[in-house]
């Protein structure tokens, strides 16, 4: 997978110390625009931007500039997929516009952001665009686990470290039963269920018993 990154969950993961999971989660990549380190990042993550700037430089991290995306003939897409998201979101927050554009332009399929408010980019990517599937830090923290790369008591000590140092105030148990509403139980689009299905599948997941033993813990 590939994703685009929200300003947020840059800060979010870095803060804990825990980026290389959203390395080795989205193995084909993950960009971000320029103006989300030129701006938003020395704005609101300076205590993180060298930390960010090192695997930039290792190139953990591609940077699309404009100059990038008029080389690959799509800078008008990417504009246009920016006055689109404006009106739909807050443009205070250019972060999260210039993260759902650049996935848009890009056919980046995931986008990551902590911004979970009613009308904020995360749910309503849910509602209104097929072809982008949006994760929070809690989302991908829940399908490392499924997938058994880490136990529970690990998933927990993650999720509570990522709260605690950027003063979240989330409840694992929470999104946890979000997570579950919308993968399996209710899900409000089919591709996020058949996706989680073809997880489950590959990686031979004990679904229940796996969810149960996050439960006692939380």
């Amino acid at each position: 997978m590939r994703a685009s990154l929200d300003t947020n969950v840059i800060i979010h993961f870095y803060r804990a110390g825990l980026q290389n999971i959203m390395f080795d989660f989205f193995k084909d990549g993950v960009f971000i625009y320029e103006q989300i380190r030129n701006v938003e990042l020395e704005n609101h993550g300076q205590d993180i931007l060298k930390l960010v700037d090192a695997d930039i430089a290792a190139g953990k991290i591609e940077i699309y500039t404009n100059d990038k995306l008029k080389n690959q003939s799509v800078f008008k897409m990417f504009e246009n997929n920016i006055r689109e998201n404006k009106l739909l979101y807050d443009s205070g927050d250019m972060g999260e516009v210039y993260a759902i554009a650049l996935a848009q332009t890009l056919g980046t399929y995931s986008l990551v952001t902590d911004d979970i408010k009613q009308g904020g980019p995360y749910m309503s990517l849910l509602q209104i665009y097929d072809d982008i599937r949006p994760f929070n830090f809690a989302d991908i923290l829940i399908v490392r686990y499924l997938m058994g790369i880490v136990d529970e008591y690990q998933t927990v000590e993650d999720f509570n470290n990522i709260n605690e140092k950027s003063k979240l105030n989330w409840s694992f148990r929470s999104h946890l039963k979000r997570f579950i509403r919308r993968f399996f139980t209710d899900p409000d689009r089919t591709d996020d269920y058949e996706w989680m299905q073809g997880i489950v599948k590959e990686n031979g997941i004990m679904v229940k018993n796996r969810f149960e033993r996050l439960r006692r813990l939380v």
